[in-house]
């Protein structure tokens, strides 16, 4: 049985390679790196399918060194151990050129694996080339991420992309032997989300659901090959707080159509219902607050009819409350009160309440003058009585500013009317 396109079309050399000019141009990086003969222990940081893989086996051929692979989704403390034993023991048969080791989906080994080849790469027994789809600032301990260079690899452009497409139908073997047109490749290209491995495998799908020599690639052709558009969307990676991140700074910025695309980006990515309606309840208190306080409202209960409902329909109520939320004015107001007032407590430490607003339940307390001199505001006329309610060491002092939007300059006038001075 054949192998995949993808594995079938991997590069043998790096003339072959397709994108990443940056680190195997002629003064790429890596290129620099294979010139001078001297390899450092490095991380490959970029998205699935970009030629992680295809790179680190590439930089071990062109510098005739041996080479050991580990993927960490499936290898324990015992075996990074056993690889680094034999590593050791091969390396005065290379003439003492240290072996390159390869671990895929470095992220996904714990602190503990980690920690195993802290002293191997320390000692220079192994070169460690690491490949991860997640930021290695989170992802790999601190020790570890300072004994290697960091190198991003950037998405393929759509040049790159359609590239890889032609030197599949021209140089595969198995394709080779179809007559293939492509005529459009809007649909191929979106459908891989970037990643050259999807690409390639999902070219070979849409072959070989053709019964004829004589193929012609068409967008409707490959959508109903492939059955389901897929978004490239890690729950659980970087991409996740991307989208997320975009998804809020649109509905803040005030653009619907943003907000409603990265939301698309999201239930087309699997996200849970429940965790996009949690963070629209966040932005409506923290980026719309008293501009519109109906805004919080309509955010709670699109989280309780979402929940009720669940998607499909779930996208129509959430893009509703997307589209109000960012058309709604905004204001931080609140949010910056709370923050100026947190940062009060911690620089001023436990204050003591003002004896006028103390609890005064038993005649004890009253005796010690706790509630004396408290005003009880509906005594008075419309319900108000200036008084002093913070304690004595921060009196005056002002936490919350009204924000410039038709809402709050009311709640302005109606403070200033109040305390006068004060505001």
């Amino acid at each position: 049985m054949a192998a995949p396109l993808a594995e079938r079309l991997r590069p043998k050399s790096l003339t072959e390679y397709i994108g990443q000019t940056h680190l195997i141009g002629k003064k790429g990086t890596i290129r620099q790196i294979l010139n001078s003969g001297s390899i450092p222990s490095m991380l490959f940081w970029g998205p699935p399918g970009i030629g992680k893989t295809s790179l680190a086996n590439l930089l071990a051929k062109e510098a005739n060194r041996p080479f050991y692979t580990l993927s960490a989704i499936n290898s324990g403390v015992k075996d990074v151990r056993h690889v680094i034993d034999k590593a050791r023991r091969s390396d005065g048969l290379f003439q003492n050129k240290q072996p390159l080791l390869f671990i895929d989906e470095i992220h996904r080994f714990s602190k503990s694996q980690q920690d195993s080849l802290l002293g191997a790469v320390e000692k220079g027994w192994v070169i460690l080339i690491g490949a991860t789809t997640e930021n290695p600032s989170f992802e790999v301990i601190p020790a570890l991420l300072s004994r290697c260079q960091v190198y991003i690899l950037n998405e393929f452009t759509k040049a790159e992309l359609l590239q890889l497409v032609d030197k599949a139908i021209q140089e595969d073997q198995i394709l080779q032997q179809k007559k293939i047109n492509l005529v459009e490749t809007d649909a191929l290209l979106m459908l891989s989300g970037g990643d050259a491995r999807k690409l390639l495998n999902n070219l070979e799908l849409v072959v070989f659901s053709e019964k004829t020599n004589e193929i012609e690639i068409t967008n409707r052709k490959v959508e109903a090959a492939i059955q389901q558009k897929s978004a490239r969307y890690d729950k659980t990676g970087e991409q996740h707080y991307d989208i997320i991140s975009a998804f809020i700074k649109s509905i803040r910025g005030s653009d619907p159509n943003a907000g409603v695309y990265w939301l698309a980006r999201m239930i087309e990515g699997g996200e849970d219902v429940k965790f996009i309606a949690r963070r629209l309840i966040i932005l409506a208190s923290e980026d719309i607050g008293l501009a519109n306080p109906t805004a919080l409202v309509m955010a709670n209960n699109t989280f309780q009819a979402v929940n009720t409902v669940g998607f499909p329909e779930a996208r129509i109520i959430l893009s509703q409350c997307v589209i109000y939320l960012a058309t709604s004015p905004k204001s931080n107001s609140a949010y910056m009160a709370i923050n100026k007032a947190q940062a009060l407590v911690k620089q001023t430490g436990d204050l003591q309440v003002p004896l006028a607003i103390r609890n005064a339940p038993t005649k004890l307390m009253k005796d010690l003058n706790y509630g004396t001199n408290y005003k009880y505001a509906h005594d008075y006329p419309n319900n108000f009585a200036e008084m002093e309610f913070l304690p004595k060491e921060i009196e005056g002092t002002i936490l919350f500013e009204p924000a410039q939007n038709t809402k709050e300059q009311q709640l302005a006038k109606r403070i200033k009317d109040q305390w006068k001075s004060k505001y």
